[in-house]
């Protein structure tokens, strides 16, 4: 029997109270690793016998893990087929007001967030909302936050749009034995997102003004591209004119080069030639369309037919780093040597002219190059001189496009129905992928982040911890003697405190930590928990006054060029708002209902 001390804790109860708040110490304070330190914790808690072998590693084998686990091998297919890139030049267009640019900004990105990682959505967003911005003339810093706060709302739409809905539904379950549908937060968290849209608007004299720092990785859309003539092109002989190469979409013809190397005039009665360089500058997405409306390729060595480039090569953006031993060089000095090609290259906006591989380079130059598909990329992005952005990988829109956005719908279908479970849906639909070429298999595995499954795990064991110990027993017990035994000023307390919390460790963490509580918290007043944990997983997701509340928040402030308090400001207002919107609509659609 466990021997009781001060407080009525017992010694398990303490050890599991000084981990906790030792484990959130470090995550908050110091840069150690998050999966380190839910390791560390699951080990302190299983050496010292508050969680026995078995408890201790139950989160690695829980249904909820292995969902996420899983579905990143199906974010993966949609990533590689272009999906996220489609729905960006489809959605965004030029809106006449900022009313607008927000709303067209916050829904495709919810919509993407509901189904993709929050934080994947957002690194492919900032460079294009930065442009768009521009375009616009809007700060960036008007719409970076909206993108970040769309991001976590939109997160919440789905089971599967956030960890900690994944986290509390699969304690539900374990709980219960009662699955909660995929959808089980859909409607709560459209009312939540509108509410948040509307309070964006009515609000945006809140959002900070400011000019974005310069950037070494500050992107754009002017490119200067140079693509080459295969000798079967079947445009061989004709005028540029005639082929539709003279004047195109998105840019034009600065430079063309025959087999003597030597720059031609740019007529555009000018013939075509077997291997002829053509140098646009402009939209470097509506350029390379020409690759496969006129039969281009990118420029490289020894490229005699289109299935010679288009198949075996792979296009990936990096920048050049400070420092760089590439800087004031030009790329075909370094390139030749592992093997790549430059594509485009593009400077802070500034469209360069000449060809790319006669560019002197500068630090901060987005370049655009092309791999072998087979080549390890591993080494090629531990090189300094060189900085790889993953988010910016740039893939072929194809039939792809719509196999993978099939999958994902047809996998929502069969959990949303409940033809099958979740986590077989995930299966088929992570089969589906690699079945139908939409990833590869080491696309696959490289997409799935073993960091964020250790922190799932880890979370999962540190909510078990919490309610073994009785810990939750007693918080849920002080929370009812403050707010007595009106279920909605509970529920709405709990919120409150777990939408704070939030702000300062992961929300994973907050919602394993603050499952046992709401739930104790409900059967102690009678209550169907389901409701309460419903309003937990929009709470905890909720994060929108400081910087360091969400990972998309991080990806955001450097590029708005903001403030600590920047997100303070507009933020305490939005975790108000937000909360009062996500009780609302919870109880009206979840009645509380007491147990029989």
């Amino acid at each position: 029997m466990e021997t009781e001390l001060f407080l009525g804790f017992s010694l398990d109860a303490w050890i599991t109270i000084a981990t906790v708040l030792g484990m959130f110490s470090v995550m908050l304070f110091t840069k150690i690793r998050s999966d380190l330190v839910f390791l560390s914790a699951i080990g302190i808690l299983y050496v010292t016998g508050v969680l026995d072998a078995k408890e201790a590693f139950s989160g690695f084998s829980g249904t909820s893990v292995i969902t996420v686990g899983v579905l990143f091998v199906v974010v993966a297919g949609l990533t590689h087929t272009g999906v996220l890139q489609w729905i960006v030049k489809h959605l965004l267009g030029q809106p006449k007001s900022y009313s607008k640019a927000v709303t067209r900004l916050m829904l495709p990105v919810a919509v993407l967030s509901s189904f993709l990682s929050n934080t994947t959505v957002v690194a492919l967003f900032v460079n294009i909302v930065k442009m768009w911005s521009k375009k616009l003339g809007v700060s960036p810093s008007k719409l970076l936050i909206p993108l970040s706060y769309a991001s976590g709302m939109g997160g919440v739409c789905t089971l599967i749009g956030t960890p900690p809905n994944l986290i509390i539904s699969g304690l539900y379950e374990e709980e219960t034995g009662v699955a909660m549908n995929i959808l089980t937060t859909t409607i709560p968290g459209l009312f939540c997102l509108a509410v948040g849209v509307l309070s964006i608007i009515a609000m945006r004299k809140l959002l900070p003004n400011r000019k974005a720092p310069e950037s070494a990785f500050e992107s754009t859309g002017e490119y200067t591209v140079e693509l080459q003539v295969p000798s079967d092109n079947k445009y061989i002989g004709q005028t540029l004119g005639e082929a539709g190469l003279f004047h195109v979409k998105g840019g034009s013809l600065i430079e063309i080069y025959h087999f003597d190397n030597v720059p031609s005039p740019i007529r555009e009665d000018e013939y075509i030639l077997g291997g002829d360089h053509l140098v646009y500058a402009g939209q470097i997405d509506e350029i390379l369309e020409l690759k496969d409306s006129h039969g281009l390729v990118s420029a490289s060595q020894q490229v005699f037919t289109m299935s010679d480039d288009n198949k075996n090569r792979t296009l990936r953006t990096a920048f050049v780093t400070f420092g760089s031993i590439l800087i004031g060089k030009k790329l075909k000095e370094f390139a030749p040597k592992k093997n790549i090609s430059l594509v485009a290259v593009a400077r802070r906006g500034e469209r360069l002219n000449g060809a790319p591989r006669d560019v002197v380079l500068a630090a901060g130059d987005t370049l655009l190059l092309e791999f072998p598909s087979h080549m390890d990329m591993s080494t090629v992005e531990k090189d300094p001189n060189l900085q790889f952005f993953d988010s910016d990988d740039v893939p072929n829109m194809g039939i792809g496009t719509l196999v993978s956005s099939v999958i994902m719908i047809a996998m929502v279908a069969l959990s949303a129905l409940g033809v099958i479970p979740l986590l077989q849906s995930a299966f088929l639909a992570a089969a589906a992928m690699l079945i139908f070429r939409c990833c590869n298999a080491e696309q696959a595995m490289k997409a799935i982040n073993w960091e964020i499954l250790m922190v799932f795990a880890g979370s999962a064991v540190l909510g078990l911890a919490i309610q073994k110990t009785g810990i939750a027993e007693w918080l849920a017990t002080g929370i009812l003697d403050v707010c007595g035994t009106n279920p909605l000023v509970v529920m709405t307390a709990v919120c409150f405190v777990g939408t704070f919390i939030t702000e300062f460790i992961s929300n994973t963490a907050a919602g394993a930590m603050f499952f046992p509580i709401m739930y104790e918290a409900a059967e102690k007043l009678g209550y169907d928990p389901f409701p309460f944990l419903v309003a937990l997983m929009v709470s905890v997701s909720s994060s929108f006054a400081t910087p360091i509340g969400s990972p998309t928040h991080m990806l955001v402030y450097g590029p708005g060029g903001y403030r600590f308090s920047d997100f303070m400001r507009i933020g305490l207002l939005m975790n108000l708002i937000i909360l009062a919107a996500n009780i609302f609509i919870v109880n009206i659609i979840y009645p509380l209902t007491p147990l029989q």
